[in-house]
């Protein structure tokens, strides 16, 4: 079963594309892109879709600085927790250190 030294097809798994390969070389020889979709059919549709994203851009913004506005209150209610749970846990007895034997 040895090698044909025929070119052959096969089609791109990343781009859909069809790439030919020799077959001698293992390489590619020659690649033709896939036919690509419209993304809008008309301007009218492409005009709507740019609003719409338009939209939820402000719409993120304004849930962001919401969120910034509230961060301050939220790291003081987490720092308060953590210093009521601090103070509930007992600290036990300190680790003898190096340091304490001299």
């Amino acid at each position: 079963m040895g090698l044909s030294d025929q070119a052959f097809e096969v089609t791109c798994p990343d781009c859909s594309g069809i790439l030919k390969i020799d077959p001698v070389t293992r390489s590619v020889i020659a690649h033709t892109s896939a036919q690509r979709k419209k993304t809008f059919e008309d301007f009218g549709a492409a005009a709507k879709a740019l609003k719409e994203s338009d939209a939820r851009r402000e719409s993120l913004f304004a849930h962001s600085v919401q969120a910034e506005k509230n961060k301050d209150d939220l790291m003081a209610k987490r720092f308060a927790e953590a210093v009521k749970k601090a103070k509930e846990s007992p600290l036990g007895e300190r680790p003898m250190r190096d340091f304490d034997l001299e």
